[in-house]
């Protein structure tokens, strides 16, 4: 089985923020499975579905972005899940171009504190990350207030299209494997003309 987790924070007040990408990319893979994301287990709200052939587990830690790891591990421990070939974890990144995707197979948090928190709980960086951009168009003083700010109406268009990206990405992993999802989500914009 593979656990797919997006990382946010629980409530409508960080529910359309460039934190809670992770969060919106999980409702959308459980609106193609055509399940809710609703039962409560280790700290989190899940749903089982099946992707391709594949039984996953889909989950929203309830414990806010800086304590995703307590979840996370709670959820690998009762299900006894590898972490370095079974775990998928989607957040946002600052770093990246506001739209963007990347897949990466390990590496540091990169100030990023749900990683932070999840490395920490894991303790390991080995695991499967889909990053999404949420990088703003001009220079911010502060990236903690930009990334729990809601997004603004110009930007749902790019949301929504990236959430699309998110779960294809996440069905190419699970059907295809990550090598094939790299190399086609992985890829820069001009590369593709």
């Amino acid at each position: 089985m593979k656990l797919i987790v997006g990382l946010g924070n629980p409530g409508i007040k960080y529910q359309f923020t460039p934190h809670n990408l992770g969060f919106l990319t999980i409702d959308r893979l459980a609106d193609q499975c055509k399940v809710e994301v609703r039962n409560r287990h280790c700290r989190a709200l899940t749903a089982r579905a099946v992707i391709g052939q594949e039984p996953v587990l889909l989950a929203k830690p309830e414990t806010y972005m800086n304590l995703s790891g307590l979840s996370v591990r709670e959820l690998v421990q009762e299900h006894q899940v590898n972490v370095a070939s079974d775990l998928i974890v989607i957040y946002d990144e600052l770093d990246l171009p506001f739209g963007t995707i990347r897949i990466r197979e390990r590496g540091s948090s990169a100030g990023h504190n749900g990683m932070e928190s999840l490395i920490g709980a894991l303790g390991t960086q080995e695991f499967l990350r889909v990053r999404l951009g949420a990088a703003p168009e001009r220079k911010i003083s502060d990236g903690a207030k930009y990334v729990l700010t809601p997004f603004r109406k110009g930007q749902l268009k790019t949301v929504d299209a990236v959430l699309d990206t998110a779960a294809e990405a996440v069905n190419v992993i699970v059907k295809q494997g990550v090598a094939k999802a790299m190399n086609r989500f992985n890829r820069k914009p001009d590369a593709e003309a």
